[in-house]
């Protein structure tokens, strides 16, 4: 009652999640993420940024629930001849992964990883020979492209071929040469 008069107070409606408790579990992770605890005992716990040993306190809903999970998000932790976590949330270890990136990740297991390099390999290959494909189906268009350039330019070229006239020169292709005057050579 108290969260849906906040909520009318700040006009916002309210949305039931139904029976998905995950997004719950997963909005309270997000926002505890830096206090996450990781299972290593019976009942023990170890924050997994700072290191201090915990434990479930006995008036928490995960104390007697006949399973303790493997990660765990908690509001505040209470200090008495122990280290006591109390608001404890359930969570899975690849939401931290994902919602703090920066402190943590999921390390893969050796068959999970072999089965990724596979895969990648398999992409490559696949890449490559669609490269090649690609490719060759360029190459050619570039050729029948010039091809067809050639016979254009060679078409027009012939029909369109003209002769340059220049005073004094003679009508061959070669080089014209340069003649001597005849007559005295310096003063």
């Amino acid at each position: 009652a108290q969260l849906v008069d906040l909520m009318e107070q700040q006009k916002l409606h309210p949305l039931s999640c139904g029976g998905g408790w995950d997004v719950v579990r997963k909005s309270i992770c997000s926002a505890y993420f830096q206090n996450s605890s990781k299972i290593k005992g019976i009942g023990e716990y170890i924050n997994m940024l700072s290191g201090i040993p915990s434990a479930l306190h006995p008036s928490s809903a995960l104390f007697g629930l006949g399973y303790t999970p493997d990660y765990v998000c908690y509001h505040e932790l209470i200090s008495t001849t122990k280290e006591y976590m109390s608001c404890v949330t359930a969570v899975e270890g690849e939401w931290l992964a994902e919602l703090g990136p920066m402190f943590f990740s999921v390390k893969e297991s050796y068959e999970s990883a072999l089965k990724r390099r596979q895969q990648e390999r398999e992409d490559k290959a696949r890449m490559d020979t669609e490269m090649l494909k690609k490719e060759e189906e360029e190459e050619v268009r570039r050729e029948l492209e010039k091809k067809a350039l050639e016979k254009r330019s060679g078409s027009a070229s012939s029909s369109r071929r003209s002769a340059v006239a220049t005073p004094g020169r003679a009508a061959s292709r070669s080089t014209p040469k340069f003649m001597r005057k005849k007559g005295r050579i310096g003063f």
